[in-house]
């Protein structure tokens, strides 16, 4: 039976586009059952109905606090029964509530070669930097700021002539593509989680 995915977006939905495109084959061994967003009219879910793929919005506006809203998000999340939480483009932080539930199953990428350049600007602090490479990372997503235990890697090199943009959009494509591949791998192969250490089984 394919894994269930329920991802998260915020945005246009290029990454949710990878991984609809790719459960499009059963052999991927994992199917988007649901899309989330935290706001509404974004291409994103309309990539998603696009696909017949059911989805949902969580705004922090319609909740008293970030708690409640955390807590809205993981039962709206939870009502999908998904095997694994995909962040793509999600650009909110969930809180204890939604990491009590779905904790060691909520995966995110970020445009750098963790530890180093976390936050949200990852493509331009490596180019500050002076860095010859970088690239992106995947991780199980914990209740820091880009610190989880880490998944997968692919290296980006950095260009005499990038700037931010013209980086940030070659790390993307490679963010993309690792994100496809090792999803499937989880959903097909399963995973344990050892201190900092993930196997892929």
């Amino acid at each position: 039976m394919a894994a269930r995915l329920v991802v998260l977006a915020s945005g246009g939905g290029s990454t949710l586009q990878a991984l609809l495109d790719a459960s499009a084959d059963a052999s991927f061994g994992a199917r988007v059952v649901a899309v989330g967003a935290d706001r509404t009219g974004i291409e994103a879910l309309a990539r998603a109905e696009r696909a017949g793929v059911a989805t949902f919005t969580c705004r922090t506006s319609q909740y008293a606090d970030r708690d409640d809203w955390d807590a809205a998000l993981a039962e709206a999340v939870a009502g999908y029964e998904p095997n694994l939480v995909i962040s793509a483009g999600f650009m909110k932080l969930v809180g204890k509530r939604f990491l009590s539930r779905f904790g060691g199953r909520f995966v995110n990428t970020h445009p750098a070669l963790l530890p180093s350049f976390p936050g949200m600007h990852g493509a331009r602090d490596a180019l500050e930097h002076g860095v010859k490479i970088t690239g992106c990372t995947l991780f199980v997503v914990d209740d820091g700021i880009d610190t989880g235990p880490i998944i997968a890697q692919r290296v980006v090199p950095v260009r005499e002539d990038d700037d931010e943009s013209t980086l940030h959009e070659r790390i993307k494509v490679a963010e993309r593509e690792m994100l496809v591949e090792y999803v499937g791998r989880m959903a097909r192969q399963g995973w344990t989680i050892q201190g900092r250490k993930v196997t892929i089984s």
